[in-house]
């Protein structure tokens, strides 16, 4: 069988799988995946690629780094340090029209860049800035 047929194959049996049998796009892609892969080369090079997969996505920096990041803002929520701090921001730029907002928007902007990950800092800034923005009355929406 050609490299096309098998590649057509492979569509048709991903449609399939998604259409007929409602299985969650990611199963389906990797099952179909694995069979082609498996079907062209071998079981043996199709069983090494999918360990070789979950090894690069688990061992992924920001799968690590996320539920330590959001774990320390839910510390730092509880221990009432958020609240201090807000505090201190809103005596700072308190009097300026937005200035909390302009508080959080800068240390969203210093945590990233000491972080590194965008999706930690906003996980981590939605849980201590969210509730402390709706103590000093600001709209859901821009909170």
């Amino acid at each position: 069988m050609s490299l096309t047929l098998v590649g057509i194959l492979g569509i048709a049996g991903l449609m399939l799988l998604l259409f007929v049998f409602g299985m969650p796009v990611s199963f389906a892609m990797a099952l179909v995946g694995f069979g082609g892969f498996s079907y062209i080369l071998n079981v043996n090079a199709g069983v090494n690629m999918v360990s070789q997969e979950f090894w690069a996505v688990f061992s992924n920096y920001g799968l690590t780094v996320i539920p330590l990041f959001v774990f320390m803002g839910q510390i730092a929520f509880y221990s009432g340090v958020n609240e201090r701090l807000y505090k201190a921001a809103y005596k700072w730029v308190g009097h300026i029209r937005g200035g909390l907002a302009m508080a959080t928007i800068m240390a969203c902007a210093a945590f990233a860049s000491i972080c590194g990950s965008n999706t930690a800092t906003a996980a981590t800034m939605t849980t201590v800035a969210f509730p402390q923005m709706s103590n000093f009355r600001y709209k859901p929406m821009l909170s």
